[in-house]
């Protein structure tokens, strides 16, 4: 069953930029990737599908729900941001605890989520921390740990990673991947990053210019490029990386 159906989306800028026609389904428990350089949509793409964007055209459906008017919060999908977006003033437990507090849910269960939510990101010693505190790997996954508290449907994740040095880089990546694994959640991931694409989807869409170039698995994507852009796009980053 798909979690996500994505049917000819197309959202344009007036200076520029955006997606166009961009159709796909994304399966229940994938963890799908949108693969690009800078300006290519597939943040356009991700904002669309957690509402922050209404599209100038094109249908979007979780589930067979028609969502495509519904407003962010009315979609049970969360968002981690590139910049985390944690609040400064606020503790571990008060930046969990957030989303779950404006769903109005008893205290008593608050508590139970805010605590298994940083279990599963293992910062459960550090809830009463101000997040100021925290080194960049340590936000990111209470960044993270928020996210999953709502137990949204679909998380979404645009370049969580960027901010991170490449050792800490690798490790959260690792964390993330079995996290999504555990929980069974369907993921949609923004990276401009090959090799971080690679290792954490299923699936990899590879974007330019607002158009998509190729869907497919990993091994489809990397040894049977389907247009020069991608064969050239890849070859760039395995240049990028060996120096």
């Amino acid at each position: 069953m798909s979690a996500v159906r994505c049917d000819a989306i197309t959202k344009v800028y007036t200076e520029g930029g955006g997606v166009r026609e961009f159709t796909v389904e994304i399966q229940q428990g994938e963890f799908f990737a949108l693969l690009g350089p800078s300006g290519c949509g597939k943040t356009t793409t991700l904002r669309v599908i957690a509402g922050l964007e209404t599209p100038d055209s094109g249908k979007l459906f979780f589930g067979d729900q028609n969502v495509t008017a519904l407003p962010p919060e009315k979609r049970n999908a969360a968002m981690v941001f590139q910049s985390y977006a944690l609040f400064p003033h606020m503790t571990v437990f008060e930046n969990v605890a957030f989303g779950l507090r404006a769903r109005k849910l008893p205290k008593p269960e608050i508590a139970t989520r805010v605590a298994e939510s940083l279990a599963l990101v293992q910062l459960e010693s550090l809830d009463k921390r101000p997040v100021t505190d925290l080194s960049g790997g340590q936000q990111q996954r209470v960044a993270l740990a928020r996210a999953i508290a709502v137990r949204p449907d679909i998380l979404l994740l645009d370049e969580p990673l960027s901010n991170l040095d490449a050792e800490l880089r690798y490790a959260t990546r690792t964390q993330l991947s079995e996290l999504q694994k555990r929980l069974g959640i369907t993921a949609i991931y923004v990276t401009h990053d090959q090799e971080e694409a690679v290792e954490l989807a299923h699936r990899i869409a590879v974007l330019k210019d607002g158009a998509c170039h190729q869907i497919g698995t990993p091994h489809e994507i990397l040894h049977n490029p389907a247009t020069p852009f991608v064969s050239s796009f890849l070859e760039r980053q395995r240049a990028a990386m060996k120096k």
